[in-house]
Formats: C-alpha cells, structure tokens, sequence
C-alpha cells in the first residue's frame, strides 16, 4: 500500500488545518495538524484506504484506466460549442484587444457564406449536441446589412432548434433587441471593466468617446426582456481596486436579484502579441490571490460573482469532487471555431490567427487532418510533464493554445496553480468548517 499519486494536499489559507483531495477517487477532507502529520510520515487508517489516499498500486492503475475511458466516452455525448466570428472588425479601440494586429480582412460576411456554415454543421456535426456562439471582432455592428445578417443567423439556427449564444462588447444591443428577443437566444456575454471611471479608460470606441452608459442601457434592456446576460470583467493590476465598485454598482442596479444575470472574471493577458505593458498582467495566482483578498475586506462581492478557486466552488456548490480532468483544452473536441473568410480552427484563442487554420468549410471544404489529429490527441497522456504530476487530474494539462504560445507545441502543460488556488478557495468557501 502506499500513498495515492493523486493526492493533493495543501495548508488552508489562514488557518492551521490542510486540505487533501483526490480527483481520481472523488474524495476530499479538512485535516487538523495533527492528522495532517500522522499522514505526511505514513500513517494509514481503515478511512484512508476507504476514501483512496492510500492505495495498492496495481488497483490505482485500474481506477485510472476505468475513469479516463469514462470521461472519453462521456465526452462524445457532451454539447458541442461552435464558434462562428461574423468579422474581425470592431467599434471599440481596447487598450488590450488580441486582434488589434490582425490584417484588416478583403472577404465579407455574406449570406451564401452563412448557408455554407450552417451546411457545413449540418453535416459535420449531425450527431451531436450543439449550439453557436456568435463572434468577433464586434458581431454587433451599427448596420442595416449586419444586422440583417445576425438576423439570418438567429433564423437558420432556430429553424435546426440550437441556442444561440453572442460575445458582444454591448455598445449596439438596444438597437439589435428586437431580434435578441428571440427563443433560441441561450445568452449575450457583455464586458465592463468596472464603473465607468474605470471602463471608459480601457473600452472606449474608436474615436474615444464613452462606451459604459450604452452598454448600461444593453444589459438594462436584455435583463428586462429576460435574455440571460454573462457580464465579464477583464482583470489587470490597473482595474482589479475597482471590483468592489463594480460589484456594488450591479447590486444596486438590481441586477445580482435577476435569474437571467450571471458573471465571469476574465484575467487580461498575453494571448498573442496584444500587450504592450506586460507589467500590469497578473499571473493565475496573482490575480486570485488578490481576489481573495478583496472578499474578505469587501464581502458584497460575493453577491456579484463567486471564484471559482480550482475545484473549491464546484465542491462548496455541489457537496462533491467534479470528476477527473484528463483534458482541459476544449479545442476539436467539444470546440470549434469557424471566420467568415471560410476558415476552421481549433477554439476561440486561434481563431483568425495566420498558420492555426485546420481547413476550410468555404468555397469548399478540406481539412488539415494531421493538424486535427494532433489536437484531438491532445491530453495529460500526450503531455510527458502531466504523467507524473499529482495534480493533473485538476488542472488537465491546461490550455493548449497558450501551451504553444510559451513552450513551442501543443504538447506541453499550460500549469495552473492548484494547491494554491485550493487553499484560498477552501479558505473562503469553507471558512465556517476550519
């Protein structure tokens, strides 16, 4: 018997106890120091065994076999998400947008490229569970013949009944709402970067004029007509003191009380070459330690969004492991991602970006099958370094597209910080238990 490969363990933010969890077995406790030091210099106990901390070898290398061949298996029935950038144009000039050195495009969007998208899918992705997500550049331009062709999108779309899904900077909603009220719309992503001291100094349209009070009205309206809203906040070390702020603006507006409002954090960072000031971009752990540190002296935040903190939310939300993540890039797998020009890609962080193309779908259809293959192939058992890694069944070997970026291919880790995310997480969610 020894030790599992799959424990990890780590002191709890803030307090003299430690976590231990183990993915593989779906097992996690609270240890006080004394149990914590019984366990770190051998000792074993019927519960420990019982919970998978300690294992015989042999039957760990079936258990792990058993759970990978599940989550393939599971995977092919998961919902596809299917990206569909409508253009590489935008109203807004972002501080910090990762297309701003893209090429301004010669080929427009226009309906028979639409047909081709949606015959494509059709046919591709006949047996799966899907729905689109409308993308850009901007997809809500202030045009007649743009929202002429978003129109047509919503309609092809509900007439196969997948949801529809927009990444919008949200300048333009109020004049697209009349086609966002529409059943199939599954919800409209919208980004502010704090309060409107903070926003209109990072968003701001291209002739520098104030963007927050349009896309106030946007989300005002979507939330009205119940259209589900997933408001972001892109991060950075200029913005994160204006979280608070941020966060009591949207309590007071009453849109934290709504079922149709949700949040994400969104860590601002070097995709491409989109930075020009890497020192105000945070690291993983940079930024969550910084959040966590602002829940505690700011505790409305709660109401406005919830950490994820690795696994600790889904643990504190659920009262249970998540299953193990032998993969954590979506990309060819439960991803795709399809421009305007006609071109296929892996996921949302290679769309449009020269050399990424996996085949065309517009005027005719090919494919890079090599290049497919090697990205379907693409978990912790491609990646040497996650073999040996206890903490790969949280992480899964991270994002392949910035894998790339920093170490050359695919096949390498993008690491995140479990064992320090898990002990602010545990700190905060479970603050009561320790």
């Amino acid at each position: 018997m020894k030790q599992s490969s799959y424990n990890v363990v780590t002191k709890i933010s803030n307090s003299d106890k430690y976590f231990i969890v183990n993915p593989l077995y779906g097992s996690a406790d609270i240890l006080d120091a004394k149990d914590y030091r019984l366990f770190t210099e051998g000792g074993s106990s019927p519960e420990l065994v019982e919970k998978g901390y300690i294992v015989n070898e042999s039957d760990e290398k079936k258990a792990f076999t058993k759970a990978y061949l599940k989550f393939i298996d599971d995977r092919e029935s998961d919902e596809v998400q299917i990206f569909f950038v409508t253009n590489y144009n935008c109203n807004f000039a972002c501080s910090y947008c990762y297309q701003s050195s893209y090429e301004p495009a010669k080929e427009e969007l226009s309906e028979g490229i639409i047909q081709a998208f949606f015959n494509y899918i059709d046919t591709k992705f006949s047996l799966r569970k899907k729905y689109i997500t409308i993308f850009g550049g901007e997809p809500l331009l202030g045009s007649t013949k743009q929202k002429e062709l978003i129109s047509n999108i919503i309609g092809e779309a509900q007439k196969r009944t997948l949801d529809i899904a927009i990444v919008t900077n949200g300048y333009n909603i109020s004049s697209y709402i009349d086609i966002l009220i529409s059943p199939n719309i599954r919800e409209i992503q919208v980004t502010l970067d704090g309060t409107k001291q903070f926003h209109d100094t990072r968003r701001f349209l291209k002739g520098g004029q104030s963007t927050f009070d349009k896309i106030v009205e946007g989300i005002d309206l979507l939330i009205e007509n119940k259209i589900p809203v997933n408001l972001r906040m892109v991060i950075d070390k200029e913005n994160i003191g204006n979280l608070p702020d941020l966060a009591k603006y949207a309590i007071e507006k009453g849109w934290t009380k709504s079922k149709s409002f949700k949040t994400q954090l969104g860590r601002n960072y070097e995709l491409h070459d989109c930075q020009t000031d890497r020192g105000k971009l945070y690291s993983r752990l940079e930024l969550y330690s910084d959040i966590f540190e602002l829940l505690q002296q700011h505790p409305e935040i709660s109401e406005f969004h919830q950490p994820a903190f690795s696994i600790s939310r889904f643990l504190y939300e659920n009262g249970e492991v998540p299953t193990p993540l032998f993969d954590a890039c979506t990309g060819t797998k439960t991803e795709w991602a399809f421009d305007f020009k006609g071109n296929i890609y892996s996921c949302t962080a290679t769309v449009g970006k020269e050399g990424e193309e996996l085949g065309t779908f517009y005027p005719e259809v090919t494919h890079n099958i090599t290049a497919i293959e090697d990205w379907k192939s693409r978990d912790i058992l491609s990646i040497s370094k996650c073999k040996s890694c206890n903490y790969s069944l949280l992480c899964g070997g991270g994002c392949a597209s910035m894998a790339k970026n920093y170490n050359g291919n695919i096949h390498q880790p993008d690491c995140r910080p479990i064992p320090e995310l898990l002990s602010l997480g545990v700190s905060h969610y479970f603050n009561e238990s320790i």
